[in-house]
């Protein structure tokens, strides 16, 4: 029973490496791009949340006031 379990180790890690040799790594400049772009995303759409939650709450308050 050990010994295929042993090989299905063997197995899933020759599997694994496989698997990563198929990666594309992008290019330091493209990496850059699109953390930039994904930090940026993230800003505007934090911005956007933080407005709709000012306005909701000052109708809230209007409304319980």
């Amino acid at each position: 029973m050990s010994q295929i379990k042993e090989k299905k180790k063997v197995s899933f890690i020759k599997g694994l490496r496989s698997e990563f040799r198929k990666i594309i790594w992008p290019s330091f400049p493209i990496l850059m791009k699109q953390t930039f772009t994904v930090i940026v995303v993230a800003l505007i759409i934090g911005g956007l949340v933080a407005g709709i939650d000012r306005v909701f709450g000052a109708i809230v308050r209007l409304i319980l006031a």
